[in-house]
């Protein structure tokens, strides 16, 4: 079994400590002490019965973890239990031995504000926006952190009190659902006796609510020219070279049935000022066109004098749920994202279209 993460201090720069002002240590020295923090903090303590060490090293033993399990205690992580692992980072994995998590965890600096235990998710709520009021008691107990802001999106994982998060920019965590641990882990499921991947019903739960909160008049969309068998959506940037190559194949997916949504997500950094022309256009005919000349003949349209608005970035930072890693984003409607190339064959495979 091969989980990959990213390193600690990787996650530690991206979403914690934030200096304020310039008598504060540098962002180097607070990323060094959170990573200190991070190495000191008490992981989960306890005892677990004897059954459940018994069940779950066979478990993990039969699934293919050969690495040495030293000991099993009760996780940080609500609902899980920690298997310490002989030079490796630890597993959280939960009692009935489904869900499992590789990573450390990372305790969040910040004061606890709120303290009491949160009520815990239901299965009915897998891949939903968090409450409100569990994002803002999470949010309350996050003052340390830099980049988290009602803005950021939490969703309920199958796991009861594990969170899933991302911050703005799309990187992917994991935390409790008091916000005092975190990790960079992610959720991967057992079936069978068997690691069978990344949770990905969660996944494709998650994305269709991001769709659901979507502006869809801020959406440019290419409708089925046939009758419809397929929806889209794409996470889209005019100045990616294999976002380009994919709006040449819109006019053919159009007729095979399927409807391109296109999300603007801007990553390159010319790209925010040139989409905000393009989405600054008078209407949805004339927003479409001139993301046709910026995608096919790479020439951008300027805004209006008398637009003032930013129509972008409402849907980018909604879209940040969806974690994109790189663009073109390509996800059917149901909320399963394409990991291939679109130009193979198994693209129209994917979309359930020859």
């Amino acid at each position: 079994m091969k989980l990959s993460v990213l390193k600690s201090a990787g996650l530690i720069s991206t979403i914690l400590l934030a200096t304020t002002a310039c008598a504060e240590p540098s962002a180097n020295d607070a990323t060094s002490k959170n990573v200190s923090q991070s190495a000191q903090s008490p992981q989960g303590t306890g005892t677990v019965s004897k059954s459940v060490d018994s069940r779950l090293r066979q478990l993990l033993t039969q699934a293919g973890i050969k690495t040495q399990i030293t000991s099993i205690v009760p996780s940080n992580l609500p609902n899980m239990y920690q298997v310490n692992l002989a030079g490796q980072l630890p597993l959280h994995i939960t009692e009935d031995g489904r869900y499992v998590i590789q990573g450390e965890l990372q305790k969040n600096p910040s004061k606890r504000v709120v303290t009491k235990t949160p009520a815990r998710s239901t299965s009915a709520q897998v891949g939903k926006p968090v409450s409100a009021s569990i994002k803002s008691d999470m949010l309350a107990n996050m003052a340390a952190l830099k980049n988290m802001s009602a803005k950021t999106p939490f969703f309920y994982t199958a796991v009861p009190g594990v969170i899933w998060g991302a911050t703005l920019e799309g990187v992917p965590f994991l935390l409790s659902d008091d916000a005092q641990y975190i990790t960079d882990g992610e959720i991967s499921v057992i079936e069978n006796g068997q690691f069978i991947g990344l949770d990905e019903a969660f996944e494709s739960l998650k994305n269709q609510s991001v769709f659901a909160t979507l502006d869809k008049s801020q959406l440019i969309t290419y409708t089925a020219t046939s009758k419809e068998r397929a929806v889209i959506y794409v996470a889209d940037d005019v100045n990616c070279p294999y976002c380009r190559r994919l709006h040449q194949q819109i006019p053919m997916l159009n007729t095979k049935g399927v409807t391109v949504n296109v999300i603007g997500y801007p990553i390159y950094e010319a790209s925010p000022a040139q989409m905000r022309g393009i989405w600054c256009q008078a209407d949805e005919s004339s927003r479409r066109k001139a993301f046709d000349k910026a995608m096919l003949a790479g020439q951008m349209t300027p805004a209006p004098a008398s637009c003032n608005i930013d129509h972008i970035t409402p849907n980018r930072e909604k879209a940040a749920g969806l974690a994109v890693m790189a663009t073109p984003a390509i996800y059917r409607e149901d909320g399963v994202l394409y990991q291939a190339s679109f130009e193979s064959p198994e693209f129209l495979e994917f979309l359930g279209v020859d």
